[in-house]
Formats: C-alpha cells, sequence, structure tokens
C-alpha cells in the first residue's frame, strides 16, 4: 500500500495550557478568620469546546468553589483553566467527546492546583479537588439533551 492511500492516525495534541480567568474574594474577612471553621464546600463545575482554526480547538473548564462557614461565605475561587489542542483524524461524531471528556480531563490536574494555591494564600487550611470523572458527566448532559428534544 502506497503511503499517499493512508490515512493519518487520529491524533489528539496539546499545543498550550493557560489560566484564561482568575477570580478569589474573602467577602468577609477578616471575621471569618476569627470564627471556627465549619466549612461546608460546594463545587461547580462547566466545560467548553469551540474551534479556533483548522485543527485547533480551545477547551476551557471552568471552576468555581464556594466555601461557607456558620453561614456566611468564607471565600469564592473561580479559575477559568484553558487548553489548546490540535485535533486530527477522527470522525465529526468523536469530537464532542473528545472536547467534553479527554480535553477537561487532561485540564484538571493544572485547575486543580491553581484553587489549592489560592486556597492557601488567601489564609484558609489547604482544599484539594476530588478526582472528576469528566465521562460520567458528560454521558449524564448527553442523556439530559436526549430527553429534552
Amino acid at each position: 500500500m502506497s503511503e499517499e492511500n493512508q490515512t493519518p492516525a487520529p491524533q489528539v495534541n496539546l499545543q498550550k495550557i493557560y489560566v484564561k480567568d482568575v477570580s478569589f474574594e474573602t467577602p468577609n474577612s477578616p471575621q471569618i478568620f476569627t470564627k471556627d471553621w465549619q466549612p461546608d464546600v460546594s463545587i461547580d463545575l462547566a466545560t467548553n469546546g469551540q474551534p479556533i482554526e483548522g485543527n485547533l480547538y480551545e477547551c476551557v473548564l471552568t471552576i468555581t468553589v464556594t466555601a461557607k462557614s456558620g453561614g456566611e461565605t468564607a471565600f469564592l475561587a473561580e479559575v477559568h483553566q484553558a487548553g489548546i489542542f490540535e485535533i486530527s483524524g477522527f470522525p465529526d461524531e468523536q469530537l464532542a467527546p473528545i472536547l467534553g471528556v479527554f480535553c477537561p480531563t487532561t485540564l484538571f490536574p493544572y485547575v486543580r492546583e491553581v484553587i489549592t494555591e489560592l486556597v492557601s494564600k488567601g489564609g484558609f487550611p489547604q482544599l484539594l479537588l476530588a478526582p472528576v470523572n469528566f465521562e460520567a458527566i458528560y454521558a449524564q448532559s448527553q442523556a439530559e439533551q436526549s430527553e429534552t428534544h
């Protein structure tokens, strides 16, 4: 078989990782530091993948962490961790799962580190985000979309 007839192997190459946006607020400081630390932590996450040009795509993983203690907001941390991925050789129907599962999974350790440092530098005990199953989240969002259509 000649090389002309061979289809290039599908591949995903990470081109760049960067923090697109970051925010940290402690609206009730310094008083919050004088109270017993009984945190109620909520975590929201979202992903967004979009084409840039050619085979380049940007994926943004947004994580928002809100910690309340004694009914008051202790801190609010939000990070938009982004990456540029070169995606080629895949059928169109596989593009959404790559942007919704593979890319956020790749970005998660980076956003986790940024959140941990923000919280620690904000004067609070270390916060380590638990691993996230992006495949399950993607499957759930696909099931919800099919129910609404």
